[in-house]
């Protein structure tokens, strides 16, 4: 049996700025190309320093890591797949980000325990779990008064529907990929 070399990607900015994510070749993992997390930190880039993020949905733990090269003060990866937890275990230890938990978890079975400043949702896209995400995560008990929350998805944004007191704050398209920012109305 033939074995599959992992590709990699690399850390866009920051401390880990060029270091290397391996990216295994399996179904489903699909790691937030370069373009699409370089306009996410860019735009984020005065608020991600001391940030509390949670990555929900974290795969190769791409969007995480860029987090915690830029500055996050910590970062809550979750995870359901045993092989990618293991490897984001691996790259923190190699990387010494003690700030950091990975969780082995379905993450729509999280129970809130702290608010963050940013949530990152990129749910498997063949799984259409983007909408309950958003029912899920817009609320006070998981973001805190200026929080916002990504999203990366398959089909324009305006399919879904935020909670009362949110709104877009930013939207936009790279290939096949839309994404944006979700933060409470008053921001």
């Amino acid at each position: 049996m033939k074995t599959v070399k992992p590709h990699q990607i690399r850390i866009i900015a920051g401390k880990h700025r060029g270091r290397k994510i391996p990216v295994a070749d399996r179904a489903g993992l699909r790691p937030s190309p370069n373009r699409v997390r370089e306009t996410l930190y860019n735009w984020l880039q005065f608020e991600i320093a001391g940030a509390y993020v949670l990555d929900a949905f974290a795969g190769s733990g791409a969007l995480g890591l860029e987090a915690l090269s830029r500055g996050a003060a910590s970062v809550l990866f979750c995870e359901k797949n045993s092989e990618n937890v293991s490897g984001l275990r691996d790259i923190l230890q190699t990387w010494k980000e003690i700030h950091t938990r990975v969780m082995q978890t379905d993450t729509l079975s999280l129970v809130p325990q702290t608010a963050y400043d940013l949530i990152l949702l990129d749910p498997p896209f063949d799984q259409n779990l983007h909408q309950q995400c958003i029912e899920k995560f817009t609320n006070s008990a998981w973001l805190k008064p200026h929080g916002k929350i990504y999203i990366e998805s398959h089909q324009p944004l305006s399919a879904y529907v935020l909670a009362q007191g949110f709104d877009w704050i930013k939207q936009a398209k790279a290939g096949q990929v839309h994404y944006g920012l979700i933060g409470y109305a008053h921001d």
